[in-house]
């Protein structure tokens, strides 16, 4: 009777271990998307990246050095970005943000014609900025296939082409 016992027991562990492992599957792929980046980081700019002379993924930098108080946020494969900025404000305007919005960028390493490299950088619409320099932007985005080493900057307004953050510290 014990010899029967024992294998029952190791057939009845098995499905359990198994059923166990396909719910584990199910509710990880119930999640959404993968996050390629996540954040909580980000650089004003300054130095010789104010203006137009040294360019990062050829977005020029903004005319003035800026500070930032906090940045951070997350960017999906699907596209779907967040980004959070406190303190976004250059100080030589005594610590007000100039400009009523900004945007996101996001900028990607991909693969183009002919098997070349290139920068591929999507941006989003503009999001509410407060004269402190605080804003929430939540959107979606059209990454490139592949988007490699992802880097997200904070920008001004649309018709204001220039970078105010950027990931990374």
């Amino acid at each position: 009777m014990r010899k029967i016992s024992w294998p029952l027991a190791a057939v009845g562990v098995a499905a359990l271990v198994s059923a166990v492992a396909v719910q584990g599957v199910a509710a990880s792929a119930g999640r959404g998307p993968a996050t390629v980046l996540k954040f909580s980081r980000m650089t004003p700019v300054t130095g010789p990246y104010v203006g137009p002379a040294n360019p990062v993924r050829g977005v020029a930098g903004g005319g003035l050095p800026w500070i930032l108080t906090a940045g951070s946020g997350s960017l999906k494969q699907d596209g779907h970005l967040m980004v959070r900025v406190r303190g976004l404000v250059p100080p030589a305007l005594q610590g007000t943000n100039p400009f009523p919005d900004f945007r996101a960028l996001v900028s990607c390493q991909s693969i183009g014609a002919g098997n070349t490299a290139t920068i591929t950088n999507v941006s989003t619409g503009d999001f509410t900025a407060n004269g402190a320099g605080d804003s929430t932007i939540n959107a979606q985005v059209s990454l490139p296939q592949p988007c490699i080493a992802p880097l997200v900057f904070v920008t001004g307004p649309t018709g204001t082409d220039v970078w105010f953050a950027v990931t990374g510290g």
